[in-house]
């Protein structure tokens, strides 16, 4: 098995997650601006949320074993942790320009730490978890429980990356370090037991073409597909309701 090659699976499931990511989206939109009374924040679509968030971070931090193993092989010590330290810096700076254009669009409830700000503060910060292998799932069930704990406790604004919220906070995408970075922390830890040195652990029979293929597509996209989604569902929304959403 070539070590540089893609592994099929991972695109896979990070397709899935961002196929959820867009119908959880479109149904938020319905609901935010008032044009199909559905309730996205419990029961089913809440818990839909959740589950998409999970995965999506999940296959980031078992991405994230599969980069630094066959990284390893050619870069050490900080040039290593660089790579990781770059390119968290450059997904933190797409969130922060989500942050921008939410707050141009919105202004209440505007993204101020959202899922890319996290995804790209945990890719920064994982070279100082790469050590503990799978002793990341302990990690990151620690992580996910201080969350409990965290949250509804209030603080001041500058501690909302962690977790703590103002009284009176809104916003329309909001993945605070706890509990969500437990996610990563916990994909971390699986990966060490399916990509120990950036090679598939299992054997895998052929995947059906005309079911993977597309996903596959999608999760090799799925940054582009992020950053552009939102603005197409809300142009969509308006061609086909004819209201004034924009």
């Amino acid at each position: 098995m070539q070590p540089v090659s893609r592994l099929e699976e991972i695109d896979l499931f990070r397709g899935i997650a961002i196929l959820m990511m867009v119908v959880f989206h479109t149904v938020f939109d319905l609901s935010f601006f008032a044009l199909y009374p559905v309730d996205v924040s419990t029961g089913f679509w809440r818990y839909f949320a959740y589950a998409t968030a999970s995965l999506f971070l999940l296959v980031v931090g078992v991405s994230l074993v599969v980069s630094h193993d066959r990284a390893a092989s050619k870069l050490s010590g900080f040039p290593l942790a660089k790579k990781f330290l770059l390119r968290g810096a450059g997904i933190f700076g797409l969130g922060l320009l989500v942050t921008f254009a939410t707050w141009w669009y919105l202004h209440e409830g505007y993204v101020i730490f959202g899922i890319l700000h996290l995804i790209g503060v945990s890719v920064a910060l994982s070279p100082l978890f790469f050590r503990f292998k799978k002793w990341n799932i302990a990690l990151g069930l620690a992580c996910i429980m201080m969350g409990w704990v965290i949250t509804g406790l209030g603080g001041p604004v500058f501690l909302l990356p962690l977790g703590f919220m103002p009284p009176g906070f809104t916003s329309v995408d909001y993945t605070p370090f706890f509990p969500w970075f437990g996610m990563v922390l916990i994909g971390l830890g699986t990966g060490e037991f399916l990509y120990a040195g950036g090679v598939r652990q299992f054997s895998i029979g052929p995947l059906p073409g005309f079911f993977v293929a597309p996903l596959s597509f999608i999760g090799r996209h799925s940054l582009v597909i992020y950053l552009v989604h939102q603005p197409v569902i809300i142009l969509l929304l308006a061609l086909v309701t004819g209201t004034q959403v924009l």
